[in-house]
């Protein structure tokens, strides 16, 4: 018997004018035209770009002063079977707690995870940044606990988007999750076309000397488990 398998594309499209994350630490995105067809006669352009811009993946270093680095993280760690959990229901600042995890994911491995929120249909509006669900510590804490080596989702970040920048409450999610070495995969798009509730996952970041994290092409193979 023959197995079809589907390859869905999960990359947002990087172009000047994204959505970008309003702080000096995360530049907007230029692409400049370099070489010209009668001219040069060939075409080349400079990006500039952030680590954490468009669809990308957090390497521990992001908020872990001695963590790994993106070009130390394995290929085995960011590839292989996910398990993809639907919270397309939840409302804006939904907080996803353990239980609702455990029901989402039975008794599928957690090795990778993908969270559906339907985020980026928000792409493009204000309130993109400012009114996401959510993991609860808990939540995060019971992954890590599970053998989590992977979080993926389509939203900017897994911590509660309404959390200051002091000491005490500064992105405690991202901490707990990265300081465990599970990477981080942020600002997925398309997860509605997936229909399989476990998919191959690929997340190919660009291999950056000493980097925080890295743009990633990520897609997903459906198919390929059955």
């Amino acid at each position: 018997m023959t197995t079809t398998t589907t390859i869905v594309d999960l990359t947002m499209m990087i172009e000047e004018g994204m959505q970008t994350f309003l702080s000096h630490w995360h530049p907007i995105v230029e692409i400049t035209q370099l070489g010209r067809h009668g001219i040069e006669n060939r075409e080349s352009r400079k990006l500039v770009l952030g680590t954490h811009s468009g669809t990308h993946c957090d390497a521990p270093r992001h908020f872990i002063p001695d963590g790994e680095t993106i070009e130390e993280i394995g290929l085995d760690q960011l590839v292989g079977p996910a398990t993809l959990c639907d919270f397309s229901a939840a409302e804006r600042f939904h907080e996803i707690d353990v239980d609702e995890l455990k029901h989402e994911i039975g008794d599928r491995p957690v090795d990778r995870v993908i969270l559906r929120f339907d985020w980026d249909s928000a792409l493009g509006t204000s309130y993109y940044y400012s009114d996401h669900a959510y993991l609860s510590a808990e939540a995060c804490r019971w992954l890590v606990e599970r053998g989590c080596r992977l979080l993926a989702m389509d939203t900017p970040q897994p911590d509660d988007p309404r959390n200051g920048r002091s000491s005490e409450n500064d992105s405690p999610n991202h901490k707990i999750l990265l300081g465990n070495g599970v990477v981080l995969v942020e600002y997925l798009v398309n997860l509605r076309s997936l229909s399989a509730s476990e998919v191959y996952l690929v997340a190919a970041p660009l291999r950056i000397r000493e980097g925080d994290g890295a743009p990633a092409r990520c897609f997903a193979i459906e198919g390929l488990l059955t």
